[in-house]
């Protein structure tokens, strides 16, 4: 981003020469990948945590979360390095002082889907399996009730009402209800939240800039400097998002916040 705000305000001209343009482009392209892969690997995250509850232990869950970031800046690094490594296009003109990312038309398509639609496509994927698991869960809710179907013996048996335990022993009915939602409902409910404001915001930041990116070399489209400016910082700014979104709805990010101003204090 330095270097990003060096370039506009020399009115999109690059005189910091070859070598730092293409090292400028590859780290760009690299962390934007990696951060928008991060998404996806969130959403994932989430939708493991609430299907999978009782096998997605803390083990586990450390054990994929490296996994993932790792597989994310594996294919982020192959998508930024690209051009330099197999010669896919050209990220700096001299004649022109142009520094920008590879305009060929194949590598376009590549590095589009690969940054962003696919990704994309996983986690809306994602948060509609989020939203019919939580809505699942929520409809089928039953309460459990015991009745007796001869002295000494006991039946277990299902009833669709609010949440519930009968206990009947002989003559004695013992019964325990709990109106509204379960701790584990809430919680569901505020994950599968959390997940939607995180790819409402993610795809308002990025898709245009993805749009632009995909259709300029495809159709030779002379896009005003001044739009495709206004794209990247966009997308930028989906990394300011991210941790608010975070620390409203995740009490560890709240208090890592809380104790680093504290601290600062």
């Amino acid at each position: 981003m330095p270097l990003s705000l060096v370039h506009e305000l020399a009115g999109r001209r690059w005189r910091l020469g070859r070598p730092l343009c293409q090292a400028w482009v590859s780290v760009d392209v690299l962390c934007c990948t990696a951060s928008i892969w991060n998404v996806a690997a969130i959403a994932l995250d989430r939708y493991w945590s609430i299907t999978r509850h009782l096998h997605y232990t803390l083990r586990a869950r450390r054990r994929l979360s490296n996994l993932m970031i790792g597989l994310a800046w594996a294919l982020s690094a192959v998508i930024s390095l690209a051009p330099l490594l197999f010669g896919w296009g050209e990220t700096y003109s001299a004649g022109s002082q142009q520094c920008q990312v590879s305009r060929e038309p194949s590598y376009a398509v590549f590095s589009t889907f690969g940054a962003f639609y696919v990704p994309l496509a996983v986690v809306l994927f994602v948060y509609w399996k989020i939203y019919k698991a939580a809505k699942f869960r929520i409809g089928s809710r039953k309460s459990n009730s015991i009745t007796p179907l001869s002295p000494g013996a006991l039946q277990v048996k299902e009833a669709s009402q609010q949440p519930q335990m009968v206990f009947t022993v002989r003559h004695a009915t013992v019964t325990f209800q709990t109106d509204g939602d379960t701790w584990r409902e809430q919680k569901e409910k505020k994950a599968a939240l959390m997940v939607g404001i995180l790819i409402g915001v993610f795809v308002l930041c990025w898709i245009p800039f993805f749009i632009t990116e995909l259709i300029n070399p495809l159709c030779s489209c002379d896009i005003p400097p001044l739009w495709k400016s206004i794209f990247l910082w966009l997308g930028y700014s989906n990394s300011f998002f991210n941790p608010l979104i975070y620390t409203a709805f995740n009490k560890n990010y709240n208090n890592a916040f809380r104790n680093l101003f504290s601290r600062q204090h």
